[in-house]
């Protein structure tokens, strides 16, 4: 890819949106079936810049990245429609939620979220890892966001909303929150 995207992944903060993170969310794209090549484009473009601003200080990452995406895109030879619909994605990042049958939206916000089905150890990882992002933060007010966040995934009626990615991973994410929820809360005494 381009070296401002490389340069922004290797950024010394990142310990969970790096390269790496990436790298996992392509691997994901390339198993979704029935995909056409414009599709794929465009996805693997939304892919590749949804965290190419991140700042665990700010609150406009995603608004910043997807104004990013629309810029280099161009030189890209991107269309402008292209351009308007990688940005509108990287926009479903920062909340996650996704109208009904918007098949884009879907697949990108379920790969980015895929982390939360993970197995037990890859899952704490990633929590190490954004915990470690968020080092400024102290632990008090890390712990009653993440709850807020975490609370937030388990009140919905499904964490993934691709219908694949939800067979695949949903029963194994909702039981990795369940045990960082008991895991942030103080024993019961």
């Amino acid at each position: 890819m381009i070296a401002s995207l490389e340069a922004a992944y290797s950024e010394p903060h990142r310990r969970y949106h790096d390269r790496r993170h990436i790298q996992q969310c392509l691997a994901l794209l390339d198993q979704v079936p029935e995909l056409m090549e414009s599709e794929i484009r465009v996805l693997t473009w939304a892919i590749w810049w949804h965290d190419a601003i991140y700042d665990p200080r700010a609150s406009d990452n995603e608004a910043r990245s997807a104004e990013l995406a629309k810029r280099e895109l161009r030189d890209l030879d991107a269309t402008l429609h292209e351009r308007d619909e990688v940005a509108r994605l990287i926009r479903l990042t920062a909340g996650h939620e996704v109208e009904a049958e918007d098949r884009l939206g879907e697949i990108l916000v379920s790969i980015d979220l895929s982390i939360l089905g993970t197995e037990p150890g890859s899952y704490d990882a990633y929590v190490a890892d954004v915990r470690a992002e968020y080092g400024h933060v102290p632990d008090e007010a890390w712990t009653q966001g993440r709850l807020r966040v975490l609370a937030g995934f388990l009140d919905r009626s499904a964490i993934f909303p691709d219908p694949d990615f939800r067979e695949r991973f949903e029963t194994v994410a909702r039981m990795n929150i369940t045990r960082e929820i008991a895991a942030l809360l103080p024993p019961a005494g």
